[in-house]
């Protein structure tokens, strides 16, 4: 069966290790995607503010299915966000302040919040992923903000994580679902709010099955999006879990790999 829609992960699937991408490599490939009618879907973790400036000549030809499926975007529109009640994100800061992340994002779809005490490299750090972002005096304050909080993005040392998984799922208690996003970071998202679910919800909308679609990833965030899809492909640098859900092994990050794939599929 023929491939409809493309789904592709950012960091550490189709970014290299700059944080970039063959530019001029991928413009002619996008042009014979849309000649296909093959739709190209941004699936990240990262907030859309974020994802689009990746795409400044193309982004509103594109979807993306941003905050890890809590917000999509549809060729520069608003298709649909999720929505933590209030009551829950405070709950949840009371519980995850005890694991002492190095940084805790309130994402929400006006902005995403951060405590003013946040170290200054930190701070820099967490706005290269959501350049819409706000200091509050406490994280308590997003109450104030009358924001939809979409998620949470948490920072911890590289080490150790599966362990942080398993203190995160306890404190949480099925209420939110931690899962790793690389390199240390952690979302905890809405329970079956994921990027299958964001797929899932387009690929309904375009009359797609999920036979049509092949998705590229890397990460813990990345595993129900491929175990949905037709055609899924895992980096070489992805966290092994990640590769035994995958029915196809590719290159890193750093070598093409994705735009090599995505070629692949075009000619065949």
């Amino acid at each position: 069966m023929s491939i409809k829609m493309i789904a592709v992960d950012m960091d550490g699937t189709f970014l290299n290790d700059q944080k970039e991408y063959n530019r001029e490599r991928f413009e002619k490939l996008f042009q014979q995607l849309k000649e296909n009618s093959i739709r190209f879907v941004v699936a990240s973790g990262n907030q859309y503010d974020q994802l689009k400036s990746f795409f400044p000549e193309n982004h509103t030809e594109m979807s993306f299915i941003s905050e890890n499926g809590a917000n999509i975007v549809v060729e520069g529109n608003d298709y649909y966000n999720a929505q933590l009640a209030m009551d829950q994100v405070l709950e949840t800061l009371k519980g995850i302040h005890a694991l002492e992340p190095t940084a805790i994002v309130i994402c929400g779809k006006r902005s995403a919040y951060v405590s003013e005490t946040m170290p200054d490299d930190v701070f820099e750090s967490v706005r290269f992923y959501y350049p819409s972002i706000k200091k509050l005096e406490r994280l308590e304050d997003i109450a104030e903000e009358n924001d939809e909080v979409f998620k949470f993005a948490l920072s911890f040392p590289n080490v150790g994580i599966d362990a942080k998984l398993a203190a995160l799922e306890e404190i949480l208690a099925g209420e939110m679902i931690p899962v790793s996003s690389g390199h240390g970071d952690i979302d905890l998202i809405i329970p079956g709010v994921h990027k299958a679910y964001g797929l899932e919800k387009l690929s309904k909308e375009w009359g797609i099955d999920p036979s049509e679609i092949a998705a590229f990833g890397d990460s813990g965030n990345d595993v129900e999006m491929l175990s949905y899809v037709g055609s899924s492909f895992a980096m070489e640098n992805a966290q092994e879990r990640v590769k035994q859900v995958a029915n196809g092994l590719i290159g890193s990050n750093n070598q093409e790999s994705v735009l090599d794939t995505i070629e692949i599929l075009l000619n065949s």
